[in-house]
C-alpha cells in the first residue's frame, strides 16, 4: 500500500501535489502513451481514448472476463436469444448507481431509460441530443449495428429487448465492446437542458469502478476509486492517475523510479534489462493483433488533385512485394514479432493457412510499376504513426526502413504524421495515401477484423484503404448472419483470398506484448484486445 508520506517521491511533486490524498490511501499511476480525443467512448476506436474512458469509468451490458474473450454478465444479468436469433431480451442488474461528481448528482439508479438513450443516439441522427452535439459513432456504424438494430423496447425499468434486422452471430460480443458503454439518460438530459451537451465527452459520467476527477492534456488524468461501485471488490484503488508520457524511454525511467507503478509498450531494445530488474515484473503474451501498412485504393487522395497511383493494383502488388519483412520484423520489433501475411493473427479461428505472401521481389516490383505508367521518381507519401501501438513499437523506424525499401524501386518517399487523434481523424477522412496503422483484435470474432478494416459499411472509419469489394463484402455479411461456425469459417477463408489477391494492406506483423510494472503491483491481468483496466488491480506494500 503507497502512503501519502512517500507519494512526491514516487511519482512527483509536480504530479501530485494538488491530489487530496488519504493518509492510507492506496495509489496507482500508470505510464500511458498518449492523450484521450474524450471521454464518450462510442465516439472513438483508439486503445488510447477506451483506457481512459471506457475501461475505468463506464460498464456494457455485456463484458469480457478480465484478461479473457469470454463474455460475461455486466449490467445485465441475463439476457434470453429468440429462436430465430433476432431478439435479445436483457435483464438489467438492480442498484446500480451512476457516478456522483461535481457537476452531476443521480436522483435514481441505472435503469431501462439509459440502456434506450445510449443505444438510441447512436442509432438515430435526429435524436435531440445528437442533434444539440452532432458527432459520429464510428465502430458502430463500421459492424452495421445502425441499420441492423431495428428497435429498442424498454419492457419495464430493468428489462431491455432488441429486435434485429439479420442475424448477427457477434451481438452479444460486441455488446461488450467499449463503444457500448452505458451512458447516463439522466445526466444527458440535464446536459441538455443546460446547452451543454457536448460535456458528455469532457466530463464523463459512468457506472464504472472510477469516477473522473480531472484531465490536463499531454499531462495526467485522474481518478477515484467509486465507493459505491456494484461489485465492490473489484475497487482495490483509490486513486487512480494516467500519466500521459508519450517518450518510451522516459516511461521506463519513471517505471524504474517507482514514479508510475504500470507502464506499456517497452522498447525491444529494453526488454532484457526490465526483466533482469528484481523490482519489476513483466508478463507478456502473444499479441492478439496486426501491424500493417494501409493503401489508400481511391482515384484520388482527399484534398490532392493529382490522380492516385495507388488506385492501381499493379501499383500496390510492387508496394507488396518491395517490402523486406523479414528487415523490419528484425530491426522494429527484434524478437518479439512474428511475421504476418493475413488480415488476422493466426490465433483467430477462421484464419486461412493457405494463404501465402507474393515473394519478396524488388526487380518484379519495378516492373510492374513500369507496366502501371508509373515513372521512376513518382513520390508516395507515408503516413507515420506518432505513437506506439500494441502492434508496433516503432512506426518512425518502420517507416524509415520502407522508405528505404521503396526507394529502391524508384519511388520518392515522403514521410509524415499528426498528432494521432488527428492521424485517426485525417485517416478516416481518406486524406492518407500509405499509411501505417494496427489493429488490436476487440471481441474475439473475425468480424471485428475482416468487417471493421476492410468491410464498404467501414469507408468513413476503420477502412483506412477506403477498398469496398461487393463480392468480399457480400461474403463477410453473410458470414455474420450465419450462427453455424463451420459456414462461418468457410465464408470467411473465401473472403481472406479476395482481400490478399487486391492487395489494400501489405500485413507487416503481429508483437508480443509486454506489460512492465512494480512487482508489487497484483492481479493486473493483460488484456488481449490491447486494453488496460484497472479494476481488481492492487497494489501491495
Amino acid at each position: 500500500m503507497l502512503k501519502q508520506a512517500v507519494i512526491p517521491f514516487l511519482v512527483g511533486a509536480s504530479l501530485l501535489a494538488s491530489a487530496p490524498f488519504a493518509s492510507a490511501a492506496t495509489n496507482l499511476v500508470f505510464c500511458s502513451e498518449g492523450s484521450p480525443a474524450g471521454f464518450d467512448p462510442g465516439q472513438y476506436t483508439t486503445g488510447t481514448d477506451f483506457d481512459a474512458s471506457a475501461e475505468t469509468m463506464f460498464n456494457r451490458l455485456t463484458q469480457f472476463e478480465r484478461g479473457g474473450t469470454a463474455v460475461i454478465p455486466g449490467l445485465a444479468t441475463k439476457w434470453d436469444i429468440s429462436e430465430d436469433g433476432l431478439s435479445y431480451t436483457f435483464h438489467l442488474r438492480e442498484g446500480v448507481k451512476f457516478h456522483t461528481t461535481p457537476y452531476f448528482k443521480p436522483t435514481r439508479e441505472f435503469n431501462a431509460d439509459d440502456v434506450l438513450f445510449t443505444f438510441n443516439r447512436m442509432i438515430n441522427k435526429d435524436d435531440p441530443f445528437r442533434k444539440a452535439y452532432p458527432t459520429e459513432f464510428p465502430y458502430f456504424t463500421d459492424m452495421g449495428m445502425d441499420t441492423n438494430i431495428t428497435k429498442i423496447d424498454k419492457v419495464d425499468d430493468h428489462t431491455v429487448k432488441f429486435t434485429l434486422k439479420d442475424v448477427d452471430a457477434a451481438f452479444i460480443q460486441n455488446l461488450a465492446m467499449s463503444f457500448a458503454s452505458i451512458q447516463s439518460a439522466e445526466y444527458a438530459a440535464q446536459l441538455l437542458k443546460d446547452g451543454k451537451a457536448p460535456d458528455i465527452n469532457q466530463k464523463p459520467v459512468g457506472t464504472g469502478p472510477f469516477v473522473f476527477k480531472s484531465y490536463q492534456k499531454d499531462s495526467n488524468i485522474r481518478y477515484t476509486g467509486n465507493k459505491d461501485y456494484w461489485k465492490p471488490e473489484d475497487v482495490k484503488i483509490d486513486n487512480l492517475i494516467f500519466a500521459i508520457t508519450t517518450d518510451p524511454s522516459v516511461r521506463i525511467q519513471k517505471l524504474k523510479k517507482n514514479e508510475c507503478q504500470i507502464t506499456l509498450f517497452p522498447r525491444p531494445a529494453d526488454l532484457k534489462a526490465l526483466k533482469d530488474d528484481k523490482a519489476l515484473k513483466m508478463p507478456d503474451q502473444a499479441g492478439f493483433n496486426l501491424g500493417y501498412v494501409a493503401y489508400n485504393v481511391m482515384d484520388k487522395v482527399k484534398g490532392d488533385d493529382k490522380p492516385n497511383p495507388l488506385a492501381d493494383l499493379r501499383v500496390r502488388q510492387a508496394l507488396d512485394m518491395a517490402v523486406n519483412k523479414q528487415q523490419i520484423i528484425d530491426s522494429v520489433y527484434q524478437g518479439a514479432g512474428q511475421l504476418a501475411v493475413n488480415a488476422m493473427p493466426p490465433t483467430q479461428w477462421s484464419y486461412d493457412t493457405t494463404i501465402k505472401d507474393a515473394k519478396y521481389d524488388p526487380e518484379k516490383a519495378k516492373a510492374l510499376l513500369k507496366e502501371a505508367g508509373v515513372k521512376e521518381g513518382t513520390e508516395i507519401v507515408l503516413w507515420a504513426m506518432p505513437v506506439q501501438r500494441p502492434y508496433n513499437p516503432n512506426a518512425k523506424l518502420m517507416a524509415e526502413m520502407l522508405q528505404n525499401d521503396w526507394s529502391k524501386i524508384g519511388l520518392k518517399v515522403k514521410i509524415t504524421s499528426y498528432e494521432w487523434g488527428e492521424y485517426i481523424k485525417r485517416s478516416k477522412g481518406g486524406e492518407n495515401q500509405a499509411m501505417i496503422i494496427g489493429w488490436s483484435g476487440d471481441n474475439g470474432d473475425p468480424d471485428n477484423w475482416l468487417n471493421v478494416l476492410f468491410g464498404c459499411d467501414s469507408l468513413a472509419g476503420n477502412n483506412f484503404s477506403k477498398w469496398c469489394d461487393k463480392k468480399f463484402d457480400g461474403l463477410v455479411k453473410e458470414a455474420k448472419r450465419t450462427t453455424d461456425q463451420a459456414k462461418r469459417t468457410e465464408l470467411y477463408k473465401q473472403a481472406q483470398h479476395v482481400l490478399k489477391d487486391a492487395v489494400p494492406m501489405t500485413p507487416i506483423a503481429h508483437s508480443t506484448v509486454y506489460q512492465p510494472m512494480r512487482a508489487n503491483v497484483q492481479d493486473f491481468k493483460i488484456s488481449p484486445f490491447g486494453l488496460n483496466s484497472f479494476y481488481g488491480v492492487s497494489v501491495s506494500k
